[in-house]
C-alpha cells in the first residue's frame, strides 16, 4: 500500500502539516477572541475541523472579527 503512495509523499506530507498548522491556528485563534462576524463559535469549530485546509481559511477570511478599536489605538 505505501509502495503505491510513496510517489506522492513529497506533495502529501506538505499538505498535511500546513493543514495541522492552520487547524491548530484556526483553533487557537477561536479560543481566543469571544465574537465571530458569522455564525457562532460552535459552527466555526466543526467547519475549521471537518472542511480540512478550506475551514481554516474560510474563518481566517470571513469568520474572524477584531474589535474596532483596541487599547493601542486608544488616545
Amino acid at each position: 500500500m505505501s509502495a503505491d503512495l510513496q510517489p506522492y509523499f513529497p506533495i502529501l506530507i506538505p499538505l498535511v502539516v500546513i493543514q495541522i498548522i492552520l487547524l491548530i491556528t484556526a483553533l487557537l485563534h477561536l479560543n481566543k477572541h469571544p465574537h465571530v462576524k458569522i455564525g457562532n463559535k460552535n459552527l466555526w469549530i466543526f467547519v475549521i475541523i471537518f472542511l480540512n485546509i478550506i475551514g481554516p481559511v474560510l474563518y481566517f477570511f470571513i469568520g474572524r472579527r477584531y474589535p474596532l478599536w483596541t487599547s493601542s489605538r486608544l488616545p
